[in-house]
């Protein structure tokens, strides 16, 4: 049992990192969520059939726990008359400019509508799974997602890295 948990994170343990870097938007937040996350499937591991993949279960501690975090966080937040300057992305490069630009705007977005765009475009699941997992209608994932794109187009300045791709036409969003 313990070897294919073992395994398992060994395999998997990056991309559920990864996702959970874009839902915080703070890589020691991450860190922390998906160590909580994996305690918690360590837990059940031994119930799981593991034949399947235990990604999905993974992904909805992931998003349960984040959003409890989130709830929790809300209520103990404290405002503050003047806020840090965010750390400026130094000598990335033109794609990591691209996803430190993304990586601002998604931090800067409402905790569902990032969930919805990560677990949507990052994690590329149908909006039903998304809907699913998050605990709402199809139409609500859409609209977050609506409104999270939206949003991202315009915290993304013009000029950086993400317009001139879309510009030249690479797909971005």
């Amino acid at each position: 049992m313990d070897e294919d948990f073992v395994e398992f994170v060994r395999r998997r343990g990056e991309h559920h990192l990864r996702t959970a870097v874009l839902l915080t938007g703070d890589w020691h937040t991450a860190e922390d969520l998906v160590q909580s996350c994996l305690s918690k499937l360590y837990r059940v591991w031994h119930r799981l059939d593991t034949a399947s993949a235990p990604d999905a279960y993974l992904r909805r501690i992931l998003v349960n726990t984040y959003r409890s975090w989130w709830r929790a966080r809300w209520r103990r937040e404290v405002p503050r008359a003047d806020l840090p300057d965010p750390p400026g992305p130094g000598d990335l490069g033109e794609a990591g400019a691209m996803a430190e630009d993304v990586r601002r705007a998604l931090a800067r977005l409402p905790g569902r509508q990032r969930t919805a765009l990560v677990l949507r475009y990052f994690e590329d699941l149908p909006e039903t799974e998304v809907a699913s997992l998050m605990g709402c209608s199809v139409g609500t994932v859409k609209t977050h997602t609506h409104r999270g794109l939206q949003a991202m187009r315009k915290l993304i300045p013009p000029g950086t890295a993400v317009n001139r791709a879309e510009a030249e036409g690479s797909g971005v969003r």
